[in-house]
């Protein structure tokens, strides 16, 4: 069950929050050593306060610029449930998530995050996140980092209407 605290974090529980989060620095820590990716780790708990998944930073092993911590306990945490709805889990995560994983973490429907460090720590040892935070406050429309450009909207809304007229699932 869910509850506030006196400093306002959102938590389960105060003993397993810390154990959660130490899992998450210790998988970063190992990979971050090992050199497959950053310092970060993350982990996602069900709503019973069940360990679903912890991961790291694995972007420089998979060569995958996507392959952020958060992501990958997401990616786990879905195959453990069998779903990629995982209302009522927590992400822990040792730094607040970047724009991509925020995203994730609002799609999976994820509600609840605890995170360690802030943007502007990342920022301070050379990660991006400001950066694209700074892209988006600017309305996208900074074309020295992005050039984007409509095309082929007709053909595109045909694929959607076939999508909508098979009534399949959203997510």
């Amino acid at each position: 069950m869910l509850s506030k605290l006196e400093d306002g974090v959102i938590s389960i529980n105060r003993n397993l929050d810390e154990q959660v989060m130490q899992k998450a620095i210790a998988r970063a820590r190992e990979t971050m050593n090992q050199d497959l990716g950053g310092p970060f780790g993350a982990a996602v708990i069900g709503p019973e306060g069940t360990v679903l998944s912890v991961a790291s930073n694995s972007v420089l092993a998979d060569a995958d610029p996507s392959a952020h911590a958060e992501i990958n306990a997401i990616r786990q945490a879905g195959k453990a449930l069998g779903t990629h709805d995982m209302s009522g889990c927590t992400l822990y995560t040792t730094a607040y998530p970047c724009p991509m994983c925020l995203g994730a973490t609002i799609w999976a429907n994820i509600k609840h995050v605890i995170y360690g460090c802030r943007p502007e720590d990342a920022d301070a040892i050379g990660f991006r996140d400001d950066f694209i935070y700074e892209f988006f406050k600017k309305d996208q429309k900074d074309e020295s980092i992005l050039v984007t450009k409509e095309a082929y909207r007709e053909e595109c809304l045909e694929l959607f209407k076939e999508y909508k007229e098979k009534n399949k699932q959203l997510y």
